[in-house]
């Protein structure tokens, strides 16, 4: 772990909810403490509205956040690689510190049904944030 700016990779299917809501959070509760990457093995080509209107009822904008293909380099640059459901899509480097988090995709559903899982996230990146700073 680097001693002072770790790097944080969020990292799931589409790269459209999960992943972009947990990056939204950490770049919101850290500020420029952490770096902070998302990716999905298979982006969508945007992000998913329901997502958007959940982050921004918490006052986090995630609209302009657009999904991007994971790369090797991005995971050979992290610290921390936050896996969200990418099975074996998601390349392993040792010395790296991994995490899966077991999260309900929040693709087609209600925002209603993501606020729980924005809610699950958020607190799992605070703990996240916890174990960094």
């Amino acid at each position: 772990m680097s001693t002072t700016q770790p790097t944080v990779l969020f990292v799931c299917v589409h790269n459209a909810g999960r992943s972009q809501m947990a990056a939204g959070f950490l770049r919101a509760l850290a500020g420029d403490k952490v770096r902070v990457f998302s990716a999905g093995s298979a982006p969508k080509d945007a992000i998913n509205p329901a997502a958007q209107e959940a982050m921004a009822e918490v006052g986090i904008d995630i609209s302009q956040a657009i999904p991007t293909r994971l790369s090797d380099a991005t995971v050979q640059e992290s610290d921390v690689v936050i896996t969200m459901g990418c099975g074996d899509a998601c390349p392993f480097y040792p010395g790296k510190r991994y995490e899966d988090w077991v999260l309900e995709d929040p693709a087609g559903k209600s925002v209603e049904a993501v606020r729980p899982i924005r809610d699950e996230i958020k607190a799992r990146v605070e703990e996240l944030i916890a174990s960094l700073v």
